[in-house]
């Protein structure tokens, strides 16, 4: 993703986090907006101590407690989605209106996201052939970097 698209979906998602703020009542204050702007600008799935790190960077009287509350508040409102990646850290992410999945790295700790057609198709049918329409899904795939050469 070269920088000025990497720019706009930033933007995107910080009018987004913004615009859902506004829309719950929620007031904006000068911190939310750096905590908001943080998780707009984040590539990965940072946990609460990350964002905390990111937003002190940008503003040192940001607490940690402070970011709990935002990152609660956020997640309550439905614009944040929690993730359990088996690593006994709650991270984040923003919601997206774009499905995709996750492959955790478990050497590493990398979150990879992917979209797979085949596989949306395939949940499809089991949901139907069991007598279900399928509404909501979250797939979280777990493994180790193949060494070259094995499979």
């Amino acid at each position: 993703m070269n920088g000025d698209n990497t720019r706009e979906k930033t933007e995107s998602t910080l009018n987004f986090i913004e615009r859902a703020c506004q829309e719950k009542g929620m007031r904006m204050t000068d911190q939310r907006r750096i905590i908001a702007r943080v998780i707009a600008e984040s590539t990965d799935h940072p946990d609460v101590e990350e964002l905390h790190r990111r937003a002190t960077a940008i503003d040192p009287r940001i607490s940690i407690a402070t970011v709990y509350r935002t990152v609660k508040l956020f997640e309550e409102a439905g614009i944040l989605q929690r993730h359990e990646f088996g690593d006994g850290r709650a991270r984040y992410e923003p919601i997206s209106e774009e499905h995709h999945d996750h492959l955790i790295d478990l050497n590493t700790g990398e979150v990879i996201e992917f979209t797979s057609e085949e596989i949306e198709e395939l949940q499809r049918r089991i949901a139907e052939k069991l007598g279900y329409k399928l509404v909501d899904h979250r797939l979280e795939l777990y493994g180790v970097k193949l060494k070259d050469g094995e499979k």
